[in-house]
């Protein structure tokens, strides 16, 4: 299929538009950087000459995907980064492209390192073998990571309607759905009854009600509340039931001929403590035993997430995951009929994602100092730049998680150069917008670049996805090595149980060590 004009754009798979005869993906509607340049950044990172106009204007035809290949990724809806290159290299070629383009508005875009996500799903599987993943869609909802776990065989925990909705759209079964909220509109559960959507959670009476008249064949899984008092996000006002509630909640489901088949737990996000996940399986596990006593047939443990997705974290994942290897030995051991599961966000997605945001406006501020009536040029000053983002946007977290984004700078400033206390503060005119402060930068200008790292969780909206339109543009790539881990994946059939769907990757163990950190320890488990 030929494209038309150089500034003709050609629907892609993911549902933003597609550069004709480029594999960028760009939101509808935003800035893209001038098609020369981005030709040659393109082709530059596959390894290949710049080809002739006539051949940069067709689309070539997706290649053919090997047998294992599921059919949600294609590597036509990726950047591949040959040997040599490195994700990095493509976003400092797009900020120029971006830089030089004469379109007017210039907005902040992500480079996605889809092979980070691959790497962190071979990690999962080596430290938790056990364990089936299911992807959190509200930590980040963007096509192309849900694409990439879906080809990996993950389940998907959505949250609301409008994630079960994306997901179902590219393709997912019901079968590999949960709707984990325990706090659901009653259209949300008619959604999922009429979707075939069948395994819900609950933590109270309220619920469990609404769940009985509108989706009554539906399967429940009994949230419990937890004990991590330390976690950055307490959870245990709004969710889960006590120890004390349980058995009343049990009784009432079986009352209402409604199934309970397991039982889920959530830590909350940077808990510094993994004895947590310990003393919440052994509670979970009284439960079961309630559930017994009742007459549930309960098969299902859901660990929740919590689990850390950058490097230098309190606690590191394998030391958590080494404490949920031991308790499960104790509580729930191999064999026993108990599927294990958990719901993970920003483990996959945190660090897989970078962005790039632009200067619009900068002050020079000097310090107030009472009784001087005169300033000199010589007095220290203070920058406040103002950034196209800010904290009712992509930098959310600065008020969610009390983070104080740290950026790095395209153009690397000389030894010499002098330093001023600067502060990023977003466009929303008001004082909560500051992205940070008290950061030493050289002095920068309109125009420039500041590159955020780590920027992969809870900065994506699935609504403007759902609609169409993303509010970011977004650009996916992968080194060669991930993408021929995911092809070699053996996934699940269709075809197959729904209780065997979504259980861990079998295959691919070979280049574990090589996609892989290495450990810290080994979990008594896989030794």
């Amino acid at each position: 299929m030929a494209g038309g004009s150089l500034g003709e754009r050609v629907p892609s798979a993911l549902g933003a538009d597609l550069l004709p005869g480029s594999s960028c993906l760009f939101s509808a509607g935003a800035s893209a950087p001038q098609l020369p340049l981005l030709f040659g950044v393109l082709h530059k990172f596959r390894g290949h000459r710049r080809p002739p106009l006539a051949a940069r204007l067709a689309l070539a035809p997706a290649k053919e995907d090997g047998a294992c290949m599921a059919g949600y990724l294609s590597e036509s809806d990726f950047v591949m980064v040959e040997e040599g290159f490195s994700t990095r290299d493509l976003l400092e070629e797009l900020t120029l492209g971006a830089s030089q383009a004469t379109t007017g508005k210039v907005a902040a875009f992500f480079v996605a390192d889809l092979g980070a996500v691959v790497r962190k799903h071979f990690c999962f599987l080596k430290y938790l073998p056990r364990v089936r993943p299911f992807y959190a869609v509200k930590c980040n909802s963007s096509l192309g990571v849900l694409k990439v776990l879906a080809e990996l065989g993950l389940g998907f925990s959505c949250a609301s309607k409008a994630e079960m909705e994306l997901v179902q759209h590219i393709g997912v079964p019901a079968s590999k759905i949960i709707c984990a909220n325990p706090c659901k509109q009653i259209a949300q559960i008619k959604y999922a009854a009429k979707h075939g959507v069948r395994l819900l959670s609950f933590d109270n009476e309220v619920e469990l009600a609404k769940v009985v008249k509108s989706h009554p064949s539906a399967k429940m899984v009994l949230c419990i509340a937890t004990q991590a008092s330390h976690s950055l996000s307490h959870l245990n006002l709004r969710f889960g039931a006590s120890l004390r509630s349980c058995r009343h909640l049990l009784e009432n489901a079986k009352k209402s001929h409604v199934e309970v088949v397991g039982v889920s737990f959530h830590i909350g996000s940077g808990c510094p403590d993994p004895q947590a996940y310990a003393q919440s399986i052994a509670d979970a596990r009284l439960v079961f035993q309630m559930g017994a006593e009742l007459g549930h047939t309960m098969n299902i443990l859901d660990l929740g997430g919590g689990f850390p997705g950058l490097e230098g974290a309190k606690v590191r994942f394998e030391e958590i995951a080494s404490v949920i290897n031991s308790a499960l030995d104790l509580y729930f051991p191999e064999g026993c009929g108990v599927d294990i599961l958990a719901k993970l966000g920003r483990y996959y997605v945190s660090s897989a994602f970078t962005v790039a945001v632009n200067i619009v406006a900068k002050k020079e501020v000097l310090p107030e100092q009472p009784g001087r009536e005169d300033e000199t040029s010589s007095a220290p000053k203070t920058i406040v730049y103002h950034l196209d983002e800010g904290v009712y946007g992509i930098f959310n977290s600065v008020l969610f998680d009390n983070t104080c984004p740290t950026p790095t700078l395209q153009k690397k400033p000389s030894a010499d150069q002098p330093l001023y206390c600067s502060s990023l503060w977003g466009p929303a005119v008001d004082g909560c917008d500051r992205v940070a402060e008290g950061l030493w930068l050289p002095k920068l200008h309109i125009g420039d670049w500041l590159v955020f790292d780590n920027m992969g969780a809870y900065t994506m909206d699935t609504k403007s996805v759902l609609g169409g339109t993303q509010d970011y543009r977004i650009t996916y790539a992968m080194s060669r090595l991930a993408w021929e881990a995911l092809r070699g994946q053996l996934l699940p059939g269709e075809d197959q149980d729904a209780e065997d769907v979504c259980k861990p990757l079998s295959c691919g163990w070979e280049i574990t060590d090589t996609l892989c950190v290495g450990p810290v320890f080994t979990p008594a488990s896989i030794m």
